[in-house]
């Protein structure tokens, strides 16, 4: 599995990514997290907002920051 943050690095990145983590690690589950700061990379997903949260290539989130149980929806 492959989760990327998508966004600057502002602290709400930084929660985002803090709470994808968090989420992993409660459901034991193996995926590759990814912070993507390029805004070329972020644009090629149709995101125009941050952060962002992509799983496998999907968007599951646009300009906010999902809870760790939010994110645990998405993950199992």
């Amino acid at each position: 599995m492959k989760i990327e943050v998508l966004g600057p690095g502002c602290a709400k990145c930084q929660s985002v990514e803090k709470n994808v983590k968090d989420a992993v690690k409660s459901l034991g589950i193996d995926a590759e997290i990814l912070h993507v700061t390029d805004i070329k990379e972020i644009a090629s997903y149709g995101v125009f907002g941050t952060p962002a949260v992509v799983i496998d290539g999907q968007v599951k989130s646009v300009g906010k920051i999902p809870s760790a149980e939010e994110i645990k929806t998405w993950l199992r």
